[in-house]
């Protein structure tokens, strides 16, 4: 069976050509444990639509830029990051 590659033409973007060669570079990594990393991620989405209270709380520049370093890091809001460490540290986790 002789199939045309659909592919052929393609123009990529800068940002996809960016993409194909940091893949063909071998910068990108398959994920170790990829069903773990999806569960705590589906957790991250549950409790992020779960119903939520506003809190007033104070914390130092340093802190919150911590913070959103992390929360880059995780691909994640920082606000997320800091509500799920909050919950995790009052569930006991």
């Amino acid at each position: 069976m002789n199939r045309k590659n659909p592919f052929k033409d393609l123009k990529l973007d800068a940002e996809e050509r960016e993409i194909e060669r940091a893949i063909n570079a071998g910068e990108w990594k398959p994920i170790p444990n990829l069903k773990k990393e999806i569960e705590r991620y589906r957790s991250y989405a549950k409790f992020t639509l779960e119903k939520t209270r506003n809190i007033n709380i104070r914390l130092s520049q340093q802190t919150v830029h911590a913070l959103k370093i992390k929360a880059m890091s995780e691909g994640m809001p920082y606000q997320t990051l800091a509500a799920s460490v909050l919950h995790k540290y009052a569930m006991g986790a």
